[in-house]
């Protein structure tokens, strides 16, 4: 009699289970993948809305009256609900013996240059808003700058 050729069955499982470890091991890069592209697309959009968020509270400062003393806090909703930013304005940098000096009170800074009269020190932190379902993991950034409203 002669041998036959072809797979036993060990060789069989064999096969099987090794091409069952490769699939595994490739499902899970292609989630980590995922999982990377959507915690990337998530930190994009709040850098955009960062910066939507400061030129928002830039307007909103230079449209307040100051009669009443100085802005010192804006808060922005973003309109999907996704996040939150939270803009302090930390020093207002005015001119000596103006009179937007004494309005600001301790948030005031005498500076000595007319050009720089009237930029603001903010500090902005956009957050994603924890009820939201659709952030798998959350987003915080955090930016100082300093403008001119």
């Amino acid at each position: 009699m002669a041998a036959r050729r072809g797979f036993g069955l060990w060789q069989a499982i064999a096969v099987i289970l090794i091409l069952g470890v490769v699939m595994t091991v490739a499902m899970r890069y292609a989630r980590i993948a995922a999982v990377h592209t959507a915690d990337s697309y998530t930190k994009e959009q709040a850098e955009l809305f960062l910066r939507s968020a400061i030129e928002t509270a830039l307007l909103q400062i230079s449209t307040h009256d100051r009669s009443g003393g100085c802005l010192s806090s804006v808060k922005v909703l973003s309109r999907d609900g996704k996040f939150i930013a939270d803009i302090n304005v930390t020093r207002y940098y005015l001119f000596e013996g103006s009179s937007d000096l004494a309005l600001c009170g301790s948030l005031g800074y005498p500076i000595k240059s007319s050009e720089s009269h009237g930029m603001v020190m903010i500090e902005a932190v956009v957050r994603s808003d924890p009820s939201n379902a659709k952030i798998v993991h959350p987003v915080r950034i955090l930016r100082r700058s300093i403008q001119r409203p």
